[in-house]
């Protein structure tokens, strides 16, 4: 009886204990930035990509005959139109067929070459790992359609039209099959992925005790046998999330496609996609885009699975763990010769090609009297539309002012909206609002940056409510490449406020300060350099981005991705070429700022 009488009572007390909780949370200034943070993020990441869902099962205005229905009418027209139509193949079986066997050779090339050179600089004795580990990571840097550049310069035929080739001008024709298509797209994916292989694997490479290779080796093993039945095994997880992580970036790279296969009409999905929506198919480039993002989040599920797995592998001993480098001997030429041409073929020879292209009047003729640097500075050139030198060309310098001020706009309130979603995602008392926070600023990540175009021009190319129609206007840029950073950004500020114990705050706190002084005085000083690393390195991945911005970005909004593309479609390639390597270096400085600032490197660890 006295259990009976006591359970409303318990009731009544939890329920009350509730609703103190609730009461203490909601006075607390983290829940109501927490709250504010979540519309905006919902606004700007979930409602896009929502919309651009909506339009790939509503009859759009364009389509209404095609779909015999009343526009905004629900349809399946658009998935018939893309799995099963006549053109089905055209718009997509055909391009997830080229994507897919593109991604299967770069992976397989990136993970044989990046692997071979993790082991040289992380488990060897080669000369000079500390400086070939920094210079083979130098491509990861770069956009990976800076290679395809270089790859047209030298191989392009006359069937992509404008200037011929540095080949043909020598007289060696190049066919098409070497010039475009699969097998340069999967060169160039593979030796832009290559330090990213390098990164990930060397990391666990030099991690690796040593005496579980001299065990196997005393009982018998061959080195072959070592390899297979020991080092491959541990670096399976290891092996599988750069393959997965590879994947999931090819899924989406517009550039290199657009370089190298348009000229010859073959698409992958990315380039399917950018035609769907030249042509204003809306409908079915929203259906391709939900394809892209559906691939792309189970490709970092696999990810994420093999990270998880990864606890199983133990390659890190104790005290008595080694890590000794295995000696070249004879072979120490051949290893450096071997990572002397990777260099050469990854860094050298790409950026080599495309300046040595700005300077040249005719491609390919190595002359004396062939050499200018008109491209660069000269004026009253003879091509129509580029009259001056890049450097004293108004649309670059326009472009340049494009690219430096929407970029930047964009990664400081990247940067600030990231270290505020790191400091309540740690700080707020309600973990379901800590969650949410975390889990929306992270989708961006799993949607490939062409489809988030798609989105964001589902979204803002018409008035809604009180909010004007964007397109055509750069605050559109500025909100797609703030979104599409907020992952790096959130994940940034979520890792510094973790590292910032409660104390000073809560010293402040005991001494009257308010939450705004607190802010102002203890928690923005301390985090000041973590707050710099959140806006640069979202300002580095904004300035080199091209598949976010090449949809969404209208002439007079150019910024210089775009500006180079559109450079190489009317055929100034020297032009094109030249602003490339203009981003190229802020791209790499931007990087060397970013590694100055942490005080570290990126290849830190795998050569010493």
């Amino acid at each position: 009886m006295q259990l009976n009488d006591s359970a409303p009572l318990l009731g009544a007390n939890k329920r009350r204990a509730y609703r103190y909780r609730l009461q203490a949370a909601m006075q607390e200034p983290t829940t109501a930035i927490g709250i504010l943070l979540l519309l905006l993020f919902g606004y700007l990441i979930l409602m896009p990509v929502l919309s651009m869902l909506t339009d790939a099962i509503i009859v759009q205005p364009a389509d209404q005959r095609m779909a015999r229905a009343e526009p905004g009418s629900p349809t399946s027209y658009y998935l018939w139109r893309v799995f099963a139509s006549p053109v089905s193949w055209k718009l997509l079986w055909s391009p997830l067929a080229n994507t897919l066997i593109i991604s299967a050779g770069a992976i397989i090339g990136a993970l044989v070459l990046g692997g071979v050179l993790a082991w040289l600089i992380a488990r060897t004795d080669l000369i000079g790992r500390r400086w070939f580990a920094s210079a083979l990571i130098v491509p990861y840097m770069l956009p990976a359609w800076t290679f395809a550049l270089a790859w047209n310069t030298i191989f392009r035929n006359r069937t992509g039209g404008g200037q011929r080739g540095w080949l043909e001008t020598l007289g060696i024709a190049t066919p098409d099959w070497l010039a475009y298509g699969k097998l340069p797209i999967i060169v160039i994916f593979t030796l832009h992925f290559t330090p990213f292989v390098i990164l990930l694997l060397g990391g666990a490479l030099r991690r690796f005790d040593s005496q579980l290779e001299d065990s196997a080796r005393m009982l018998g093993a061959g080195r072959l046998t070592v390899l297979r039945r020991i080092v491959v095994p541990l670096m399976t997880p290891a092996l599988v999330s750069a393959a997965t992580l590879i994947f999931a970036k090819i899924l989406g790279e517009f550039g290199v496609a657009y370089v190298l296969g348009m000229p010859v009409n073959m698409d992958v999905l990315a380039t399917s996609l950018y035609r769907s929506i030249a042509s204003r198919g809306t409908g079915t480039a929203a259906v391709l885009a939900a394809l892209i993002l559906l691939i792309g989040a189970l490709s970092l599920l696999v990810d994420y699975v093999m990270l998880r797995e990864a606890r199983r592998f133990v390659t890190l001993g104790g005290k008595g763990a080694m890590d000794r480098g295995i000696l070249l001997g004879r072979w120490q030429p051949a290893a450096l010769c071997f990572v002397m041409v990777a260099v050469l073929g990854g860094v050298v020879m790409p950026l080599g090609v495309l300046f040595l292209s700005t300077l040249m009047r005719v491609p390919g003729l190595f002359e004396i009297s062939n050499f200018t640097s008109d491209f660069w500075i000269g004026s009253g050139l003879a091509t129509v539309g580029l009259e001056v030198g890049i450097l004293r060309s108004s649309l670059v310098w326009a472009a340049a002012w494009n690219s430096l001020w929407i970029c930047a706009v964009a990664s400081v309130a990247a940067g600030v909206l990231g270290m505020m979603t790191g400091y309540v995602a740690v700080r707020t008392p309600v973990r379901p609002l800590a969650v949410a926070l975390r889990q929306i600023t992270f989708l961006p990540y799993l949607v490939p940056g062409i489809a988030f175009a798609v989105a964001y021009l589902a979204l803002f190319a018409e008035p809604r409510g009180p909010i004007p129609a964007l397109y055509g206007t750069p605050f559109l840029l500025v909100l797609a490449y703030m979104a599409d950073q907020m992952p790096f950004a959130s994940r940034a500020g979520v890792s510094s406020m973790l590292q910032l114990g409660t104390e000073p705050e809560e010293a402040a706190k005991t001494l009257g300060a308010g939450w705004w002084r607190r802010m102002a005085r203890v928690v923005l000083p301390i985090q000041r350099q973590a707050i710099a690393t959140g806006i640069l390195i979202p300002f580095i991945s904004a300035i080199k981005s091209l598949s976010l911005v090449i949809i969404l970005a209208v002439p007079g909004s150019d910024v210089l991705t775009t500006l180079a593309i559109h450079m190489l479609e009317f055929g100034y390639t020297q032009a094109a070429n030249g602003i490339v390597l203009i981003i190229c270096a802020i791209a790499f400085v931007g990087s060397w700022s970013v590694q100055k600032l942490l005080k570290t490197d990126l290849a830190q660890g795998l050569g010493k």
